[in-house]
């Protein structure tokens, strides 16, 4: 949420873990104007669309890297994620086309 800025109305989806339901990240999720959403108790599938990207994510970058630090770390991932998966990539489920240029498609329509 840092490196983008969403706009206010942001769905925030998590499973049902413990620290998502936390005090402290749902107040978070309220300064950022986000909308929490929770999977539902037993549901498997809920979580698909994450599995996917994690398996993406360690097939693409984290399997070729060796990191060194927790910082090393979380910078390379997140310049892969902002830099690569969300401007560059192309996504089957968006018709072929990055995650950055399906929301300005979105947008003008």
């Amino acid at each position: 949420m840092q490196r983008r800025c969403p706009s206010p109305g942001l769905i925030h989806h998590t499973d049902r873990g413990s620290q998502y339901a936390a005090y402290e990240y749902q107040k978070r999720l309220e300064r950022a104007q986000a909308r929490p959403s929770m999977s539902r108790k037993g549901d498997c599938y809920d979580n698909a669309p994450m599995e996917s990207f994690f398996s993406t994510l360690k097939r693409e970058r984290v399997h070729r890297r060796r990191y060194w630090t927790r910082d090393e770390a979380t910078d390379d991932l997140g310049d892969y994620i902002d830099g690569f998966y969300n401007l560059t990539r192309r996504h089957s489920e968006l018709g072929g086309v990055s995650p950055v240029q399906f929301e300005t498609m979105v947008k003008l329509t």
